[in-house]
């Protein structure tokens, strides 16, 4: 059979990490549905919080794996810079509409329905405007900014202080911050696609003979 000379793509172990860590997302899913049928049965087992708080956190914790492996042997790709972003979402999407249940009192401190907009609004918004630069620009280049950074860190904080059954009266606190930097995130964001909407629509000058 003769080379074609084509780069056949391949799964880096980056990638492959990433992928496990998707695999990890309905394991979480179904530990919180069973635990808050429990809940609403009033014989809730706490093993299933305990199973959904380790599962988080392992899915968590390996996106410093992925992106370590992915610098350290050279298979940044962009598969991967796809992928693990979406993988982080997916779980705290997940996690967060699992844990705002206001027709589920027992579950306390539990993620008030207002923090849940702020966050699912402002990724929807984000895809959103993906599609609309990519049609406008042929090409989208998101930054990562440190606002998103921190947020998705607060937001992980939240999830986290809820499946732990920590004390409530510090909750607020920590919900509104994580909220306002999902906001400010999402504003800084809105602004890049801005302006790389404006940049596409300049007239490159003329070039003279």
């Amino acid at each position: 059979m003769p080379d074609t000379g084509r780069t056949v793509p391949r799964l880096t172990l980056a990638t492959k990490v990433t992928l496990l860590r998707f695999l990890g997302i309905p394991v979480f899913v179904l530990m919180m549905v069973y635990y808050t049928l429990g809940l609403r049965e009033g014989a809730a087992d706490e093993r299933y919080r305990v199973m959904a708080l380790v599962t988080f956190l392992a899915v968590a914790l390996t996106d410093a794996l992925d992106g370590y492996l992915a610098r350290s042997r050279g298979e940044i790709t962009q598969l991967g810079r796809i992928l693990d972003p979406l993988a982080d979402k997916t779980l705290l999407l997940a996690a967060i509409i699992m844990l705002t249940r206001p027709s589920l009192p027992a579950l306390h401190p539990q993620i008030p329905v207002w923090f849940a907009l702020a966050v699912i609004s402002r990724d929807a918004l984000l895809v959103l405007g993906a599609f609309v630069v990519h049609h406008l620009n042929s090409h989208v280049e998101v930054r990562p900014r440190w606002s998103g950074k921190l947020a998705t860190v607060l937001q992980m904080g939240t999830v986290l202080w809820v499946l732990a059954d920590a004390p409530a009266r510090p909750f607020p606190w920590l919900a509104g911050a994580a909220a306002v930097l999902t906001v400010v995130a999402g504003g800084q964001y809105i602004l890049d696609g801005i302006r790389q909407i404006e940049h596409s629509h300049r007239a490159p000058p003329l070039a003279r003979a």
